[in-house]
């Protein structure tokens, strides 16, 4: 393990059986709350921004709004929201996709995104990969191309991984930490 890995994990709070009976929720408020360590992870998520190539992040709700946009401005690139359905003024994109129980839409202002965009998207869990793999056919609606998802966090037992690979067609999935 390398000596981020380990910093950010002593950051990160397990909380049994929230937000219902058995499941282990990670908290990242204390490394947030933690100024060396949120360093740390937005200098980590700004080199993988740098090394794509990307020309913007996008950041989904919410907790990617918290990491994605000090990532933007260390790596000196915009940021664009993606935010729940009905949240943004104005024009948007959307799209709808699929939950374990229902569905869910994002939005994104297609006017922030451009064909000479290149989109690193940033969040703070990889889970299932529902909404990351909404956020790419989005982003590719609105004509950019992804250049790479960036996560904190990729829970590996829940697969979502192996659903976004051939969603990023080539471009990188980077997990800072995998558990």
């Amino acid at each position: 393990m390398t000596g981020i890995e380990e910093l950010l994990l002593s950051r990160i709070r397990d909380v049994a059986d929230y937000p219902e009976p058995g499941v282990m929720f990670k908290d990242i408020t204390p490394l947030l709350a933690d100024p060396a360590a949120f360093t740390a992870l937005t200098d980590a998520l700004a080199a993988i921004a740098a090394s794509t190539g990307a020309t913007k992040v996008v950041g989904l709700e919410a907790r990617g709004f918290i990491l994605g946009a000090p990532v933007a401005v260390r790596a000196g690139l915009g940021f664009i929201p993606v935010r729940k359905a009905g949240k943004l003024p104005g024009a948007t994109l959307s799209q709808a996709y699929d939950l374990e129980y229902g569905s869910a839409e994002i939005e994104v202002h297609a006017e922030d995104l451009s064909a000479d965009d290149r989109i690193l998207i940033v969040d703070d869990v990889l889970a299932t990969g529902g909404t990351a793999e909404a956020s790419i056919e989005l982003i590719r609606r609105a004509g950019a191309e992804v250049a790479g998802l960036a996560v904190l966090m990729e829970l590996g037992f829940l697969s979502g991984r192996a659903r976004l690979e051939p969603a990023l067609q080539g471009a990188p999935l980077e997990a800072l930490l995998v558990v």
